[in-house]
């Protein structure tokens, strides 16, 4: 049985040292999110708290990507996000949790439907089709 405090998560998000102030701009970006604390551990290293029901490092670090963010890319972190995000991923399976979705999917479907013919197309005239 999972009690609330095996979902609640703290994980270090590492970020390049250029551009400078990033950890600044990260925390300003992640304090109006409900349930998420952050704080600033040194010049290049955040570390969040949150629940996993609600949040995943991978969603997090989408949302810092998506806003212009730099994170750390060694081999280290790669390989420490990495595996945060499957250990999270799975733990969201076994609470019966809906993935969580990093990227607009459908936006992307629904762009490909409207630029392709598809649907019932008729190659009949329209001049046949009105009755008179």
């Amino acid at each position: 049985m999972n009690t609330p405090s095996d979902t609640r998560k703290r994980r270090e998000i590492v970020f390049h040292a250029l551009p400078p102030g990033q950890v600044e701009g990260a925390l300003a970006f992640l304090a109006d999110l409900p349930g998420l604390s952050a704080a600033r551990l040194d010049a290049h290293t955040l570390l969040v708290e949150y629940d996993v029901a609600r949040y995943t490092l991978e969603t997090l670090e989408t949302a810092l990507d998506m806003q212009g963010f730099h994170l750390e890319g060694s081999l280290m972190q790669r390989l420490r996000r990495a595996m945060a995000h499957y250990c999270e991923h799975v733990q969201r399976q076994n609470l019966g949790l809906p993935d969580a979705l990093t990227k607009n999917y459908q936006g992307a479907y629904v762009e490909a439907w409207q630029h392709r013919p598809h649907g019932d197309h008729d190659a009949t005239p329209e001049e046949w089709r009105q009755y008179k």
